[in-house]
């Protein structure tokens, strides 16, 4: 659910059911612990993440260019958890290792375009969304990104 008024993720995750709160801290954890260089902690649409800020990609979100480049995030839905991997979606190498590295964990992938859905901690594979976060570069994600914007939007910018 998204919190319109949460200002900071420590806000977003104290207005959670007290079930969530611990679910989403750590996911925001494996982000906070693995994430590159260039990428920073901001809320965006109601929801904690990470995003690669004007500072380092000043052209920001081709959607609304006035905010930053969204990278990830982590959303505590009505059903599950989400965990939002923009630079694993943009990014068809990375996405073929991680579904191929998913597979190997014997847990089932319940993947959107960009969102992992957990109903559950235990349908985490933690060391593997460690994993993908690391090996996500803010350089590789900017250029898929940009290969990915439609020509319309492109010309706008």
């Amino acid at each position: 659910m998204t919190n319109k008024t949460a200002k900071t993720t420590a806000e977003y995750i104290a207005a959670l059911p007290e079930d969530r709160r611990a679910f989403v801290s750590r996911l925001m954890s494996v982000i906070r612990d693995n994430a590159p260089e260039g990428v920073e902690e901001a809320m965006g649409y109601g929801l904690p993440g990470f995003v690669v800020p004007h500072r380092v990609y000043p052209a920001g979100y081709h959607c609304d260019p006035k905010l930053p480049l969204p990278y990830m995030g982590v959303g505590s839905q009505k059903q599950y958890v989400s965990f939002y991997l923009m630079c694993v979606y943009t990014n068809s190498s990375l996405k073929g290792w991680f579904e191929a590295e998913w597979a190997k964990t014997g847990k089932k992938l319940d993947m959107g375009a960009s969102c992992i859905r957990f109903k559950k901690e235990s349908d985490v594979p933690w060391e593997l969304l460690a994993e993908v976060v690391r090996r996500s570069t803010v350089s590789e994600y900017i250029a898929s990104y940009e290969a990915g914007i439609p020509a319309s939007a492109r010309k706008k910018r």
